[in-house]
C-alpha cells in the first residue's frame, strides 16, 4: 500500500464529517456532473452545487464575466435551474457518489429562502445546506440579507426552524465588520460558516469608456483577493465557536494549508477550477505528500497560527 494512502486527511465540521478538507465551491463547479469527466468527484471531501432559487433563473445579460489582474470578475445573476428541475433532474443523477454534497441556495425574500431550504431538508442526498446571504433583500429595500446582522439573525434563524441539515452560512466580505455578521449567525442557529464571498468590482473598456459587464459591477474572486480572505478567516475563526470554511483565492496546497493554519476546517477552491478543473485533485495529493513529508499520518498534526 502506498504510504501516502495510509495519511488520514479527514475533518470534522461539527457534525458533518469529510474524508478531507477540499471541497468545489458554488458557482464554479456547476452540479458537479460537469466535472465528472476531469475529476474523481468520490475523491472530494465534498462539492457545493451552483447557487439554486425556488423559480429558475436565467441571470444577467452579457458581457458577465471578464478577466482582470490575478482574478476575475464575475455577474451571472445566479443563473441556475430552480428547485423542481434540480430535485428531479440533478439530485438522481448524484445518487452514485459518496462525496459530501453541499447544496448552496438563496432567495429574494426570507419566505423564499425558508421554502427552499424545506424542500431540501427531505432529500437523503444532500448532506448539508450553504446559505448565500450576499442577495438584496427586496422586503427591506433591496440591501443585503448579509449587511445587517439583525437582518441577517433573522433569516438565518427562520430556516434553522424548518430545517434539520448541517446548515452553513456563507458570509460576505463587503461589510465594515465580518466578525459582527458572523456572530450573528452563530446566534441564530449556524452549523458553520463559509467565507468569504466575492468582494464586489468592476473593470472599464478604456476605447470605449463603458464598463464591460453589462451589469456594470460584479464579483471579484480568484487568487487577487486571497490575503483578504485569509485575514477574514483568521480573525473570525477567533470570534466564533463554530467550524469556519475558507474561500478567497486558493489555487495551490499552499494556499490551502494557509487557510487551514489560519484556522478553518475546510476550505473552497473556486475560480481556480476555471483554470485548472483538475486542482481539487491536485490539491488533495499535495496535502498528503505535505503530510508525508512532515512524518504525519493525520492532518490533525497541523498547527494553527496563533
Amino acid at each position: 500500500m502506498d504510504e501516502n494512502s495510509k495519511i488520514d486527511l479527514s475533518v470534522k465540521l461539527g457534525s458533518l464529517e469529510l474524508e478531507n478538507p477540499v471541497i468545489a465551491a458554488s458557482g464554479t463547479f456547476g452540479y458537479g456532473l460537469e466535472f465528472a469527466p476531469f475529476v474523481d468527484l468520490n475523491r472530494l471531501g465534498g462539492f457545493c452545487t451552483k447557487g439554486l432559487s425556488l423559480k429558475p433563473r436565467v441571470g444577467n445579460p452579457a458581457p458577465r464575466m471578464t478577466e482582470t489582474s490575478s482574478g476575475m470578475l464575475n455577474a451571472i445573476g445566479l443563473e441556475n435551474v430552480g428547485l423542481d428541475k434540480f430535485l428531479n433532474e440533478k439530485v438522481p443523477s448524484l445518487e452514485k457518489y459518496r462525496s459530501r454534497l453541499v447544496v448552496n441556495f438563496f432567495g429574494d425574500t426570507t419566505s423564499e429562502y425558508v421554502e427552499v431550504a424545506n424542500a431540501l431538508s427531505d432529500v437523503k442526498r444532500v448532506d448539508a445546506l450553504e446559505m448565500n446571504v450576499s442577495c438584496p433583500n427586496v422586503e427591506e429595500g433591496g440591501t443585503q440579507f448579509s449587511s445587517d446582522p439583525e437582518v441577517l439573525h433573522r433569516i438565518v434563524e427562520a430556516v434553522r426552524q424548518v430545517t434539520d441539515k448541517f446548515l452553513i452560512v456563507k458570509l460576505s466580505p463587503n461589510v465594515t465588520d465580518i466578525t459582527e455578521m458572523a456572530l450573528s449567525a452563530e446566534e441564530a442557529g449556524a452549523d458553520a460558516l463559509s467565507l468569504i464571498n466575492t468582494y464586489v468590482g468592476m473593470k472599464i473598456d478604456i476605447e470605449s469608456g463603458k464598463p464591460w459587464l453589462a451589469n456594470t459591477t460584479g464579483g471579484l474572486s480568484g487568487p487577487a483577493i486571497k490575503p483578504m480572505a485569509l485575514a477574514m478567516v483568521y480573525k473570525t475563526v477567533r470570534a466564533v465557536k463554530i467550524p469556519v470554511i475558507g474561500i478567497g483565492g486558493i489555487a495551490s496546497v499552499e494556499d490551502a494549508l494557509e487557510f487551514l493554519m489560519a484556522g478553518a476546517s475546510a476550505i473552497q477552491i473556486g475560480t481556480a477550477n476555471f483554470i485548472d478543473p483538475s486542482i481539487t485533485m491536485k490539491v488533495i495529493d499535495g496535502l498528503r505528500e505535505y503530510c508525508q513529508q512532515k512524518g504525519w499520518n493525520s492532518l490533525a498534526n497541523l498547527k494553527v497560527a496563533e
